[in-house]
């Protein structure tokens, strides 16, 4: 560690600095002495990276940016110091967490470290690889799945597994749903987007983003409902002083997704504070089925929606008194965009075709008061958030406009709370800390579809909550106890009380033990829940009349026909389940630059809720649909299903005779009897000198298995590697490497391929492994019109791999799995930045 004199300068303030080129650890002391700072960072975080030269006026920041520039750290600034750390971590001991202050996502507990693995990813990662939304940035991760809300899903998707309404995109961790899987910002919680109660991520301008911390872990105990599949944690820069420009030109090679995106930064630093605010726009065109040779079997199918979005973030903190800090964020995002398809098997436009627009917005905000109380913090936060998404459809035939139909969807969300941690006492390893607290929250949504609709809804939720959380460090790295380095303990629970489902309450307990220096062994288990979403509960219940060959039914008389049930279930309970995970971390001392991580994670579900049928057209010919289905039903049966259904649709080409009806399937929503998710993440990395540069190596894997069972007796159903749900296997590795202001990186990924079970003889639908690669140029100091400029050029999806082709049924459908393999083929990106 390393400590200037206590007598600090001021953030803002330049002074007069000289360093010569040398290792980073002597720059860093010295400029600890030059600047009368307090500088701390862990000698194994810093390892052997070099540092250059610096002669000039600078703040102690700049200072400090300069020198860990492309070595793949950054920095906190802390209690009036500052604490160096890796850009991106994975919950090791060199982590984030480790910092006196800071609060990693996983844990209520400031310099708490957790037992659940921790992902982070920085700003720079993300811009190395060539993305520029955050929503790409999800879908890359090999922990998350394509499907839930995001822009891309096809019709053909099982709306179970994924749909787009409103364009936005949401995160969808283990492939549990985008609803399972709780997105908050700067650690705390923003309204849900459109119907499907998910965050839409690409709301936040990455200009604003300091970095992401992923949880892919059940994490209710901490955080309560919605963290089943875990908690991505979206952290907007803390500081930043000065303004940043940027304008990004990109396209695909083979057409369509033609994107504009422009933004702006502009911060500054003040006596006790600072703030900035952070503006984007962006548009894109659209992608065409008819612009991809693979997809031309259905023709003038839009396939990626054309878009235009303008999103704005601040944030601002202040020093009141020594101990009373206030800190507050604003979020708006607004998003319109519009896709076509046909509804003739030719794909003619002119003949008939549907027209579909959204205009989706969203207004998040949040603020919060910390107060020091000797070593320990009392905080009091509260946030509003809104977002709105209205959606219409117009119909055409013959080119004359032939009907319309539209509606919206309305989230709020309120929350309040105020919670407390410091420390208890001490113990061998260190001191024991508590962080406890309480809240309310609330949740408001609306489905309108006009006045008078039978489908409009307004239901509202509410919950009280406590929670509380223990970390016990029982032996310390400073004691010397052999075979036992380290050995953390840490337990939590959380209270909740719903006025609509009663009191819910989840534990969670870690362990942390390191025999040695080298190797850390984590485990964590713990309960977790999710109270059901409005849609799952009240969207409208539907009783569609069809062909029984519709559904796979043979050997019946013609003229046969079938009832399909379908929509939400007031009666489902929430959804319940018991996650434990076991990592493996090495980080040899004599390695400074290496470490390796190895997780095995459980997830056992019970009353998970499903559309029990993932395939309509098998769901008489599918054994395993057998409990969903009815045959030879009664007058009386079809009597009483027809008048309770809000809506009754006859698709056939004849009148409704109830004696042709031989079967009922129920494919309404439902508590599923259980659901298993298990697997594997395995990420590398390592750092070194090469080339009078710096070389950073990374590789992450995830394997992934994943079944269901409706009820007992019923077979089980295989998830994972099948159509429109998450392969067994995915994987990303990266090799980049910095010298000054040059850039340049190469990225691999990897997503398996699955079975398509529609038919009665599965086929297999390949996987795509893509390269992308990125190179970016800055001009080093110089205050004219060059100075401060930054040039970069992204290729993805450099040898323009196409999606393996699907079979389709309708004209709309696209022909390829829309939730895991991207149509766009090589896209070209050029940007140009000036730091002013």
């Amino acid at each position: 560690m390393m400590t200037g004199t206590a007598t600090a300068a001021q953030p803002a303030e330049q002074m007069a600095i000289d360093l010569p080129a040398q290792p980073l650890g002597s720059s860093l002391k010295a400029l600890a002495l030059q600047s009368r700072s307090t500088i701390l960072a862990d000698a194994d975080v810093i390892g052997d990276h070099p540092a250059p030269a610096i002669q000039g006026r600078f703040t102690v920041e700049d200072t400090l940016r300069r020198l860990i520039q492309g070595v793949g750290l950054t920095f906190d600034r802390v209690d009036g110091g500052y604490v160096v750390r890796p850009e991106q971590a994975r919950g090791d001991r060199r982590a984030a967490s480790d910092g006196p202050g800071i609060i990693v996502t996983g844990s209520r507990i400031r310099g708490a470290a957790g037992a659940s693995p921790v992902t982070i990813l920085s700003e720079k990662t993300i811009r190395d690889s060539g993305l520029a939304d955050l929503g790409e940035v999800a879908r890359s991760l090999p922990q998350s799945f394509g499907g839930g809300q995001n822009p891309g899903v096809g019709f053909n998707v099982p709306s179970s597994t994924g749909g787009n309404v409103g364009g936005g995109s949401t995160v969808n961790l283990r492939g549990l749903g985008s609803d399972a899987t709780l997105t908050i910002l700067n650690g705390r919680r923003v309204p849900y987007d459109s119907a499907r109660q998910g965050v839409d991520i690409s709301a936040i301008p990455l200009a604003a983003v300091d970095r992401i911390e992923i949880v892919a872990d059940g994490a209710s105990a901490i955080y309560g409902s919605d963290a089943v599949g875990g908690v991505v944690n979206v952290m907007l820069k803390r500081d930043y002083d000065g303004v940043e420009t940027r304008a990004r030109l990109a396209g695909a090679t083979d057409g369509g997704d033609v994107e504009q995106r422009y933004s702006i930064l502009a911060g500054g630093r003040w006596q006790g504070g600072g703030g900035f605010v952070a503006y984007e726009y962006n548009r894109n065109t659209a992608l065409l089925t008819n612009q991809r040779d693979y997809a031309q079997v259905r023709p003038n199918v839009t396939i990626l929606p054309a878009s235009q979005r303008h999103a704005i973030v601040a944030s601002v903190h202040q020093d009141i008194t020594d101990t009373l800090t206030i800190e507050a964020d604003a979020l708006y995002n607004d998003r319109e965009g519009a896709f076509t398809y046909p509804l003739n098997a030719a794909g003619d436009l002119a003949v008939s075709r549907t027209r579909q627009t959204f205009d989706s917005n969203m207004l998040a905000l949040a603020s919060a008061a910390r107060l020091a109380l000797g070593p320990w913090q009392l905080s009091l936060s509260g946030t509003f958030g809104k977002g709105r998404t209205y959606f219409q459809g117009d119909t055409f035939r013959n080119d004359q406009f032939a009907s319309t139909a539209s509606g919206r969807y309305n989230n709020q969300t309120v929350t309040g709370e105020v919670a407390a941690d410091g420390p208890l006492f001490a113990l061998p390893g260190g001191p024991a800390k508590l962080a406890v607290g309480a809240g309310i929250r609330a949740n408001d949504f609306e489905i309108f579809r006009g006045v008078g609709n039978i489908n409009n809804a307004r239901p509202s939720q509410d919950s009280r909550y406590a929670f509380g959380e223990l970390n016990l460090p029982l032996v310390g790295p400073d004691m010397g106890q052999l075979l036992v380095h380290r050995l953390n303990l840490s337990a939590a629970l959380r209270y909740e009380r719903y006025r609509q489902i009663g009191d819910i309450v989840t534990p969670k307990l870690g362990v942390i033990y390191a025999p040695n220096d080298v190797l850390d062994l984590k485990a964590s288990w713990g309960k977790s829940f999710r109270a059901p979403s409005f849609i799952q509960l009240y969207s409208i219940q539907q009783a569609l009349l069809y062909p029984v060959t519709t559904f796979g039914g043979t050997g019946y008389p013609a003229g046969s026909t079938a009832l399909y049930l379908t929509g939400g279930n007031s009666d489902l309970k929430p959804e319940r389940a018991r996650s434990w995970s076991g990592t493996l971390a090495l980080h040899p001392p004599a390695w400074p630059g290496a470490s390796l991580e190895v997780s095995y994670f459980s997830t056992r579900y019970v009353n998970r809720i499903v559309t029990p049928i993932p395939i309509a057209s098998q769901a008489l010919s599918n054994p395993s649909n057998s409990g969903q289905v009815s045959l030879s039903p009664t007058a009386a049966q079809l009597a009483a299903l027809v008048a309770g259904a809000d809506q009754f649709l006859n698709a056939t080409s004849s009148a409704y005779d109830p004696s042709r009806v031989v079967a009922i399937i129920d494919n309404s929503n439902v508590n599923a009897g259980r659901q298993s998710i298990s697997g594997i993440d395995v990420q590398a990395r390592y750092q070194t000198a090469l080339a009078d540069g710096r070389l950073n190596l990374s590789a992450s894997a995830t394997y992934l298995d994943s079944e269901q069972q409706i009820s007992a007796g019923q077979p089980v159903q295989q998830l994972a590697g099948t159509l429109f749900n998450p392969p067994h296997w995915r994987g990303r590795g990266t090799a980049s490497w910095d010298k000054g202001g040059l850039g340049l990186a190469v990225t691999l990924s990897h997503i398996g391929g699955v079975d398509d079970q529609r038919t009665a003889s599965a086929g297999r639908v390949r996987g795509m492994t893509i390269a992308d690669v990125s190179a970016r140029y800055r001009i080093e100091g110089g205050h004219g019109p060059l100075g401060g400029v930054e040039v970069g050029l992204s290729i993805q999806n450099l040898f323009n791999v196409a999606p393996a082709v699907i079979a389709t049924s309708l004209y709309y459908d696209t022909p390829y799995d829309s939730t895991n393999y991207s149509p766009v083929g090589r896209f070209v990106a050029f940007e140009l930045v000036k730091r002013w």
